[in-house]
């Protein structure tokens, strides 16, 4: 990273996870920030969820920690500690990052869906009018249904092994989409679009999100995750022809988002 300023006068911005090894952001973003004249750095820090409250009253009490990018497993939990939230943050109870308000407070929002639509687009898959098959109702997951929803998608399945967090999920999104919204399974056959929004492919003993014999060569199949770049999912989708999207696509769109955010009030717009 060319010039890069690390000194007593750097801003920090935290990224908290379980585990935290797999992150890109820290590089990204800080480089970005630096780039656009912030004296700011991305530190990770590996937060467990029982250890989430202690970190956060921490956090609280340190004054050049402007910042807090959230990823897995914290993206529901790290919503209660926002002071104020956007609509989007509101709506999906859930944030992937929090800056501080004017009075210290933290101040949140999502930008999961926003950036993985971005990036299908920028892959050449354009959601409008698809049905739409997507594991996982969690923090990524939540936001991605949404995001996918307001994009146009004809139909959106979603998979979750926790019904009562699926059927929540299903429920709020019905509160706007109606009946194009509805439980799905693992079976693809049907869809078009087919993205695991879940941590299922990050070790290697993982069994793969989806049953890939129902895959064709039509679908256009995506991954959030980062670490390994390529999933076992997506060397399936590859070799049978599918369009493909990784984690790392969607990222990149994060990223651009979580900057602007940052900026955008705080210490750091200064």
């Amino acid at each position: 990273m060319s010039s890069f300023t690390l000194d007593g006068a750097t801003r920090v911005v935290a990224i908290i996870g379980d585990p935290i090894a797999q992150v890109k952001s820290p590089a990204g973003v800080t480089q970005t920030l630096q780039q656009r004249g912030r004296n700011a750095v991305v530190m990770p820090v590996h937060v467990g969820s029982a250890n989430l409250d202690t970190f956060m009253r921490g956090a609280a009490c340190m004054r050049n920690l402007d910042g807090v990018i959230v990823t897995v497993p914290h993206k529901l939990d790290a919503y209660r500690y926002c002071a104020t939230a956007s609509e989007r943050a509101h709506f999906l109870g859930g944030v992937n990052i929090l800056r501080r308000n004017a009075d210290g407070r933290w101040h949140g929002d999502h930008f999961d869906g926003e950036g993985y639509v971005h990036a299908l687009r920028k892959n050449g898959c354009e959601p409008r009018g698809r049905r739409a098959l997507l594991a996982g109702a969690g923090g990524a997951g939540s936001a991605i249904a949404l995001a996918l929803l307001e994009a146009g998608v004809a139909q959106l399945a979603i998979q979750e092994p926790d019904a009562a967090r699926r059927d929540a999920l299903i429920g709020r999104l019905r509160a706007r989409h109606g009946d194009q919204v509805i439980a799905g399974s693992a079976d693809p056959r049907g869809f078009n679009l087919v993205i695991n929004a879940t941590p299922v492919g990050m070790q290697a003993t993982d069994p793969l999100p989806f049953d890939v014999s129902g895959l064709d060569g039509g679908m256009f199949v995506g991954d959030v995750i980062t670490k390994p770049a390529v999933t076992p999912l997506i060397e399936a989708a590859r070799g049978l022809g599918c369009g493909t999207q990784v984690g790392a696509d969607m990222f990149a769109g994060v990223c651009a988002l979580m900057v602007e955010f940052l900026l955008a009030d705080g210490p750091l717009a200064g």
